[in-house]
C-alpha cells in the first residue's frame, strides 16, 4: 500500500533523525581521537564525558526529526531558513537541559541541522553534493529571530580572521565534500578498518580547518600543531598502519599538552558520516 504523503514525511523525518542522531554517537565513540572526548577518556575536557555526549545527541532526535519534517519537500527561502533556526535554538535548549548545562553539540546542531533539513527538503535519492550545495543555498539566508550572540567561535574568527562554521556551511562544506569523504572512501577502498577509515576522515578535516575551538584554547600555535600532526599521520599512511598509529599517538599527546580540542572538525566528522550514511548503499535508503 502506498503511504499517505504525510506518513511517508513522517517516516521519512524519523529516519533521517535517526540516521543524524546514530552519527553523533559514532562520532563521540570513534577511538583514539586526538585532544577529544571517546571510549577512551575525556579528552582534553572536564566538563565533558561519552555518556554526557551520547544523552546530548539522544536530546537532539526531536529536533532533528522537527527539522525534516517542516523541510519535506520544501523550497529554499527566508520562511523555511527561520523555522530552521528557530528550532535549531530550541534544540540548542533542550541539549543545554539534558547536559546540565554544558555546550557537547552547538557546532554540529549548526551542520547537521542544515543538512538534515536539505536531505528533507529534496527527498530520496538526492546525492550527499546535491544535499551539500541545498544546504548552502538554506545557509546563506539570512534568519531576522537569531540573537545576535558573540560566541567564542565568532571571537576565534574576528581575532585571528580566520573562516569559521558559518563559512563553511555557506561555501557547501568544503571540509567535508573535499576532504573527509573522498578520504573515508579511498581509506575503505584500501582495505581499512571502518575506525581506521573514519579517523583518516578525521585527519583530512584536521589539514587544513580553522577550527575554532582549538584557536580559543590553545592560539595560533595549537592549531599550526593540529594541522601539521594531522598531516603527519596521513603522510605515514594513515590510521591502518603503525607508522601512522605513531603519529596519530603523537598528535593526541600534543593536544593534550595545548589543552586542545578539535571539536569543530568533530562536528564536521559527524556530519561526513550523517552524509555517509544517508548516501551509503549498505544503509537502507530514504523509504520510497
Amino acid at each position: 500500500m502506498k503511504l499517505q504523503p504525510q506518513t511517508h514525511a513522517e517516516e521519512c523525518a524519523s529516519w533521517l533523525a535517526a540516521r543524524a542522531t546514530a552519527s553523533l554517537i559514532d562520532e563521540a565513540r570513534l577511538s583514539p581521537k586526538p585532544g577529544l572526548v571517546d571510549s577512551r577518556g575525556n579528552g582534553a575536557h572536564r566538563d565533558l564525558s561519552l555518556a554526557l555526549m551520547e544523552r546530548s545527541a539522544h536530546s537532539l532526535t526531536p529536533t532533528f526529526h522537527q527539522l525534516a519534517l517542516q523541510s519535506w519537500l520544501r523550497p529554499v527561502d527566508i520562511a523555511l531558513r527561520e523555522t530552521v533556526g528557530r528550532l535549531g535554538r530550541e534544540g540548542e535548549r533542550a541539549m543545554m537541559q539534558a547536559t546540565g548545562g554544558v555546550n557537547t553539540h552547538r557546532g554540529a546542531i549548526w551542520a547537521l541541522g542544515l543538512l538534515v533539513s536539505a536531505s528533507a527538503m529534496l527527498g530520496a535519492g538526492a546525492s550527499s553534493h546535491q544535499v551539500a550545495r541545498r544546504a548552502a543555498m538554506l545557509a546563506q539566508l539570512p534568519d531576522s529571530a537569531a540573537p545576535r550572540v558573540f560566541s567564542n567561535g565568532l571571537r576565534a574568527t574576528h581575532r585571528y580572521r580566520v573562516p569559521g562554521a558559518r563559512e563553511e556551511a555557506t561555501s557547501g562544506f568544503p571540509h567535508i565534500m573535499t576532504r573527509a569523504l573522498p578520504q573515508l572512501r579511498q581509506s575503505r577502498a584500501r582495505g581499512s578498518r571502518e575506525c581506521e577509515a573514519r579517523l583518516d576522515a578525521l585527519m583530512a578535516v584536521m589539514t587544513s580547518l580553522s577550527d575554532t575551538c582549538v584557536l580559543n584554547r590553545a592560539g595560533m600555535p595549537g592549531l599550526e600543531a593540529m594541522q601539521n600532526g594531522a598531516r603527519a599521520v596521513l603522510a605515514a599512511g594513515g590510521c591502518a598502519t603503525v607508522p601512522g598509529r605513531q603519529a596519530l599517538a603523537r598528535l593526541d599527546d600534543r593536544m593534550l599538552a595545548l589543552n586542545a580540542s578539535p571539536g569543530g572538525a568533530a562536528d564536521l566528522l559527524a556530519a561526513t558520516l550523517f552524509l555517509d550514511s544517508i548516501s551509503n548503499p549498505q544503509v537502507a535508503q530514504l523509504p520510497n
